[in-house]
């Protein structure tokens, strides 16, 4: 019986953890073991993990640590749990999460259910409508730097559940397996990879940052997405106080603002007057700074709006550039279509939102592939670009939908 255990966790939380991380997969831990591999022995594997969360005897394997390339040439850190304990993870966040969050504040927007990144983005645009001015934080090195005992704190006002702490102490506390196999021990920080991160990231900013905001500057609207965060300010004395605010708060959380990347933004548009040396800021991979835009009516005038980033064209264009599809002559044009159309879909779902316009400029790199594709593919067009070029066209205006991208333009590399 599941109630002879020291702790009461049912086998269908552990089968239902097991489905969602099935679904969100991900890459093997330090025991190198597949989702796939794990699926050999399901029914043992599920029913060890539960007979060890229930008994108290579970103890959670280092992570895997996998540095990842940042836009600014530096690496993001992450940490790579094996499958099993990815679903012991999820057990604690499907029984932490509907505890905390209706807590939540209504502008805290990163990986929390039923909200998304473009709801943050479209809150933004809006606001950088009504205020002048935007003061854009960044927290130097977040996750690798929350303060546990801090983070415990914030926990135990919500719940007095012995397996939810036991087993968050210990994940806080497993060490990290780096590249070359040695083992790092940790006294801060939880790990970017870690399915359980997200909701500790979120409790504790809510009370290191958003309930500070609406109980000392209720007049400063703000968007969060996990350590990402936008305020909106009426002035730039205005945005100077709340920096400065800001920066003694977080130190009293043992976190640091990055004295580089925070910055104060002057949101110009065609009604604001003055110059500032600021005027673009980066939020979700969107660059937010003056752009022409139309009225309805088809007028030009400048408004303070969002598209994708440079940074993020520039990964986009870069990895367009990999897939090296002038050397396939191997494949049909239908081929490179299938296999190209999940990857581009999912960028022009997410940066076409706004200003599609300047992410066709991005992804016109892709015809530039398919051109050279065909001089390589088909003799008649081997010296003739332009010709290739109205071959790509003649394709366009037969098969509009057959590449993802060609529904954000009328015309083809023009």
């Amino acid at each position: 019986m599941d109630n002879a255990k020291p702790f009461c966790i049912s086998k269908r939380e552990v089968w239902e953890a097991y489905k969602r991380v099935k679904a969100n997969q991900g890459a093997e831990g330090v025991d190198g073991q597949s989702i796939e591999q794990f699926e050999e022995e399901l029914e043992n594997n599920l029913y060890r993990l539960w007979n060890r969360m229930c008994s108290g005897s579970y103890f959670p394997p280092p992570v895997r640590r996998v540095d990842i390339p940042k836009s600014d040439g530096q690496l993001r850190p992450l940490g790579i749990p094996t499958v099993s304990d990815r679903i012991a993870q999820m057990v604690v966040q499907r029984y932490l999460e509907p505890i905390v969050e209706p807590l939540f504040h209504g502008d805290s927007y990163g990986y929390r259910p039923g909200r998304s990144a473009h709801q943050a983005l479209s809150v933004t645009r809006q606001r950088c409508w009504r205020y002048d001015w935007v003061l854009d934080l960044d927290l130097k090195s977040f996750f690798d730097t929350i303060d546990w005992e801090l983070l415990l704190r914030a926990l135990r006002r919500h719940t007095d559940c012995k397996w939810v702490l036991l087993y968050i102490e210990r994940w806080l506390k497993a060490p990290v397996c780096m590249p070359d196999g040695t083992l790092v021990e940790r006294k801060q920080g939880t790990p970017q990879g870690a399915v359980i991160s997200p909701l500790l990231a979120n409790l504790f900013l809510h009370y290191a940052f958003d309930r500070w905001m609406a109980e000392k500057h209720p007049d400063i609207p703000f968007e969060r997405y996990a350590d990402d965060i936008i305020c909106h300010c009426a002035s730039e004395a205005q945005a100077r106080v709340l920096k400065n605010a800001l920066g003694q708060r977080f130190m009293q959380c043992h976190l640091e603002l990055h004295p580089h990347k925070t910055k104060i933004v002057y949101c110009k548009d065609a009604n604001r007057r003055g110059s500032y040396p600021e005027q673009r800021f980066d939020f979700l991979g969107y660059t937010f700074r003056p752009r022409s835009s139309r009225t309805r009516e088809g007028k030009l005038f400048t408004s303070f709006a969002p598209a994708v980033s440079e940074k993020a064209a520039k990964a986009i264009r870069q990895r367009m550039r990999r897939w090296r599809l002038h050397h396939r002559n191997d494949l049909a044009l239908e081929e490179i279509a299938r296999w190209t159309r999940p990857i581009v879909m999912g960028w022009v779902r997410y940066y076409g939102r706004f200003h599609a316009s300047v992410l066709r400029g991005a992804l016109r790199t892709l015809d530039d592939f398919l051109v050279r594709w065909s001089q390589r593919k088909y003799k008649r067009l081997r010296a003739h670009k332009a010709r290739a070029w109205q071959w790509l066209w003649r394709v366009h205006s037969r098969q509009p939908d057959l590449f993802a991208h060609w529904a954000l333009a009328s015309t083809v590399g023009r």
